[in-house]
């Protein structure tokens, strides 16, 4: 299938589960991201009461880390998709205004402070207008189509 037909099957999603694709996305890749931030840090010591302290504390993380990245995608997708739909566009403004009430919500929420929502908000913002700005994409399409196999026949050994 051609990659530029691709976006013509994304209209079939609804808002809903598009919202629901982010969130669902943003916890793998947060559980994930947990578990490698996990690995950074020491092992706990044993403790009579607590079996297993390495796994608790790295099962802790990861679920940290997924709920935070679910929070954020469900979020920035969900004001994304709220904006296309009132505004009846979809440029990188959408994007920019879901990234910076994402960034503001949650990480400001998970900071405690007005300069830490601010400033998550508006880096939020400013990834997703030049994400979306620079044609709504981060790879480039040239055309070539790249096979695990070559397709030219091997000169014969003689």
């Amino acid at each position: 299938m051609d990659p530029s037909e691709l976006r013509y099957y994304e209209d079939d999603d609804t808002p809903t589960m598009k919202t629901i694709k982010g969130a669902t996305t943003g916890f793998v890749s947060g559980t994930i991201w947990g578990t490698i931030v996990a690995t950074w840090y020491d092992v706990p010591r044993v403790e009579r009461s607590v079996a297993l302290p390495g796994l608790v504390r790295t099962l802790k993380m990861m679920g940290n880390y997924g709920m935070t990245f679910a929070a954020i995608g469900g979020v920035y997708i969900g004001v994304e998709q709220l904006l296309q739909n009132y505004r009846m566009k979809r440029d990188f403004v959408n994007g920019a205004v879901g990234g910076f009430v994402a960034g503001a919500s949650i990480l400001g929420f998970k900071g405690r402070s007005i300069s830490t929502a601010i400033s998550a908000g508006t880096a939020l913002a400013l990834t997703s207008a030049l994400i979306d700005a620079g044609g709504q994409t981060t790879r480039i399409d040239i055309g070539k189509e790249y096979y695990p196999y070559t397709t030219k026949k091997r000169p014969a050994d003689s």
